[in-house]
């Protein structure tokens, strides 16, 4: 059986996952590595952009020159173009000496322009030229160089916005966009998350000489519903800090929230949608949660006024305004005749005598039997049993599968998990 040709380029450089967007992206890079293209890596902080740069490089007839990455936004703006295109003695201040640039040393090879975005105007006047003849010319020079170097650029900023705002050159744009490839994020390959907790647990088990952690089902939920701003960078910094501060190897939910209460963090009681994630996502089913919890507070709290109000003027006899008695009425009113009936007979019974609104001659008060039905009523229609309900039947429809149900719902999972052990739901 012939071997997978993207699992080869994984345990090569080293690349952990399986999820359909990362076998994309690499499947692009391991097809452009072979030709000469221009190739624009998108992706956020932490993704893991320059591994990309690796796999390109190394997979192309280039391999045996230099891979020389340059972090653009890292070189003060002053010394930038110098750094990439060399300079002559006396151009500026401090250049005491001819200086060859990354172009002229790198002749044969691939440049790796990490954060692009960052560049300055002027820089990218001179890259452009390289891309459009290979030739450049030193700082404070006015003799034509020539080079031959492949240009692999990275970003994490959307460049057409930054193109609108006169921060980046649009030719520059599209003659670098030859090949785009988008790296995902790591909360877009959450099937890949346990796979990237295993390989780091294992490495760190060897880096401190300890057993390796462990994670159970509980706090493997809450890691693979968490967003990860910081990517696989920031999953990699979490797992050596359980490695190092957990005395017990095995994790659960409740040491692992110890360590980073952050992983069960909510922005309320508003949260500001992403760009880059899906109306309907993770943050949109957040906010439709704490809409209804404060909608069905507040139904409880005007209920429980109701009722204090009731028996206030139950126990003392009490004779209410006019505006009141009307309402109080018009409420009864709607009440079915057999409703009606049993309120005369239970204050028979128990020796109350109704208040009426003399004037339309209705009761505007319930009995003591009444009330205690009232409450069972509303009991019956709390949110708690309602969210029981709507929860075991999504479950049942399902037959058990918990992802299906929180879809249903319009949750998230790790909601749904903590419902179900709420409400002691058998799933």
């Amino acid at each position: 059986m012939a071997a997978d040709p993207l699992q080869s380029i994984k345990s090569r450089f080293g690349i952990i996952g399986r999820s359909e967007p990362l076998n994309r992206a690499l499947y692009t890079a391991s097809k452009v590595a072979s030709t000469d293209l221009t190739v624009l890596i998108n992706g956020e902080s932490g993704v893991g952009k320059e591994v990309f740069s690796k796999v390109i490089h190394y997979l192309s007839p280039r391999k045996h020159e230099a891979l020389i990455p340059i972090n653009c936004g890292a070189i003060p703006k002053g010394t930038i173009t110098s750094e990439l295109f060399g300079h002559e003695k006396g151009a500026f201040t401090g250049a005491t000496n001819d200086r060859k640039g990354y172009f002229e040393t790198t002749n044969g090879g691939t440049i790796f322009l990490d954060e692009i975005g960052e560049m300055p105007l002027e820089t990218q006047a001179y890259l452009l030229r390289v891309l459009e003849s290979g030739e450049f010319i030193r700082v404070g020079s006015s003799k034509v160089l020539k080079t031959d170097v492949r240009i692999i650029a990275a970003t994490n900023v959307n460049l057409e916005d930054s193109i609108k705002k006169g921060k980046f050159r649009e030719d520059l744009f599209y003659r670098l966009n030859t090949v785009p490839i988008k790296v995902p994020a790591l909360h877009e390959r959450r099937t890949d998350i346990y796979l990237l907790l295993r390989r780091f647990a294992l490495d760190f088990a060897e880096k401190y000489n300890s057993p390796a952690i462990n994670f159970d089902a509980d706090s493997r939920l809450i890691l693979e519903n968490y967003r990860w701003p910081g990517n696989v960078r920031e999953l990699k910094n979490l797992v050596e800090q359980l490695s190092v501060l957990t005395e017990d190897r095995d994790i659960d939910a409740l040491a692992l929230l110890d360590i980073a209460p952050h992983l069960n963090f909510r922005n309320l009681p508003t949260l500001a949608k992403r760009d880059s994630e899906p109306r309907g996502g993770l943050q949109d089913n957040y906010e439709r949660e704490i809409l209804y919890k404060l909608l069905f507070d507040m139904k409880n709290d005007v209920t429980d006024m109701k009722k204090l109000i009731f028996e206030m003027i139950r126990m003392n006899n009490l004779n209410v305004p006019d505006k009141l008695s009307r309402s109080a009425s018009s409420s009864f009113s709607e009440m079915p005749s057999t409703k009606l009936d049993d309120y005369f007979e239970d204050n028979t019974a128990s020796g109350y005598e109704p208040i009426y609104d003399e004037e339309n001659n209705k009761p505007i008060i319930i009995s003591k039997s009444d009330y205690d039905e009232s409450e069972i009523v509303e009991e019956n229609l709390s949110l708690d049993r309602m969210e029981k309900e709507m929860i075991g039947k999504a479950l049942d429809k399902y037959n058990g599968r918990r992802k299906d149900a929180a879809e249903e719902l319009g949750i998230s999972e790790r909601t749904l998990y903590r419902k179900i052990k709420q409400y002691e739901i058998e799933a």
